[in-house]
């Protein structure tokens, strides 16, 4: 993979592990577990977000907020 492929793809996962990183905060899920959030990119150049283990009731948390639409809350 060529740097700019790299630099691309780390790019987006920096920006989505940030948008991440703040809706978890927006939620209340305390800096312990929102910090744990990192970006990363595969050999192949493919974007990930490295989440890592949370507990159950932070995994509750956040699957309440992906059911409520926005406009309820």
């Amino acid at each position: 993979m060529d740097m700019e492929t790299w630099r691309d793809a780390r790019s987006r996962a920096v920006g989505a592990a940030e948008a991440l990183r703040a809706a978890l905060a927006a939620l209340g899920v305390p800096e312990s577990v929102w910090g744990t959030v990192r970006p990363m990119v595969t050999h192949k150049g493919t974007p990930y977000v490295h989440v890592g283990m949370v507990r159950a009731e932070v995994a509750e948390q956040i699957a309440e907020a992906m059911r409520t639409p926005e406009s309820a809350r």
